[in-house]
């Protein structure tokens, strides 16, 4: 990092000033500007002026986003978000080497609370379908309260080693050696026999990608009835397909389901879903609490502190990867 590095702050919140110690303290070559932006905003500040724009090197936002052509400067974007999905189809994104990373680990306490909340509201063995830094503090407070967990990701993790979670943990949260899950599974080729290893419970906390669009769909739900699983969504509507789930709940395939995400998002008024009386639907708040922006604020801050040591920021978006 440079010694006229400058951070854009364009968020839809104004960053506390003990927050912004703590980052002037860790890189006290950083100038901040900040201007808040409106919530779900995609616009950005008419106000930030183009000498501003020219100068940023690092960017903190949400969705959004600049012309490539006004940060020439522009090395680093950290987005406010966990999910990255509104960057892909981006000319800053993929047409640039500027790195991105997502606030992955921010929303892990209250997602947490969310999935065992709802599932308490009914039980013992956990599937954990995207076993990331959310699906890792739902396995804790699931083994906690005595559950055995299954863990299921896109890609293997067949060493201790490749177990590890290398994005951001706050102390005493999570599973950060991979110790928890029972079992572990991977891939398009396990997807079914991790969908059939006797669940009571489903939880959906994986990325939307094409590999993972509709991947639980009439097959799935077919695999899920043996056991009557509890399908908890907490990752992206069309992770599901809605009217095979829709099917699953009339036949009885499963035995209900949490639904913070849907497709289409907003649920519109006449959807069948909302007629279920187990069917439990919240709209796309379970990661919302008092604290997370002050956790997106240290990944902030690591991520100019790695940046100025020369190392890679965590969290990394992968443009081949689709998150």
């Amino acid at each position: 990092m440079s010694s006229s590095e400058v951070l854009l702050v364009i968020t839809p919140f104004v960053p506390k000033p003990e927050w912004l110690a703590h980052l002037k303290a860790k890189c006290p070559n950083v100038e901040v500007i900040t201007y808040p932006t409106e919530l779900y905003s995609q616009e950005v500040p008419k106000e930030v002026p183009a000498d501003v724009w020219k100068r940023t090197t690092s960017l903190f936002t949400w969705k959004a986003f600049p012309p490539k052509e006004w940060v020439p400067n522009l090395k680093f974007v950290q987005l406010l978000s966990a999910g990255c999905a509104q960057i892909f189809g981006l000319p800053l994104f993929e047409e640039t080497e500027i790195a991105f990373s997502t606030s992955n680990g921010s929303h892990a306490p209250q997602v947490s609370e969310w999935v065992i909340g709802t599932w308490l509201a009914h039980q013992h063995f956990f599937g954990i379908l995207g076993y990331g830094n959310i699906g890792r503090q739902v396995a804790k407070i699931a083994t906690t309260l005595g559950m055995d967990v299954h863990a299921y990701t896109l890609h293997e993790r067949a060493t201790a080693e490749s177990r590890k979670d290398d994005g951001f943990v706050e102390t005493g949260l999570g599973d950060p050696n991979g110790l928890l899950p029972s079992k572990w599974f991977h891939g398009k080729e396990q997807l079914n026999d991790f969908l059939a290893s006797d669940l009571d419970l489903l939880v959906i906390l994986l990325p939307l990608t094409e590999q993972t669009k509709n991947m639980i769909s009439k097959e799935q739900f077919a695999l899920l009835s043996k056991k009557k699983t509890y399908v908890c969504n907490a990752g992206r509507g069309p992770i599901i397909n809605t009217e095979d789930l829709i099917t699953a709940l009339d036949t009885e395939q499963i035995r209900g389901a949490a639904l913070d995400v849907t497709d289409p998002e907003p649920l519109p008024s006449n959807s069948k879903l909302w007629g279920y009386k187990n069917v439990i639907i919240t709209p796309h708040c379970a990661g919302n609490s008092n604290h997370v922006y002050e956790r997106v604020f240290k990944i902030l801050t690591y991520n100019l502190e790695r940046r100025s040591k020369g190392e890679q920021p965590i969290n990394k978006v992968g443009k081949s990867l689709g998150y």
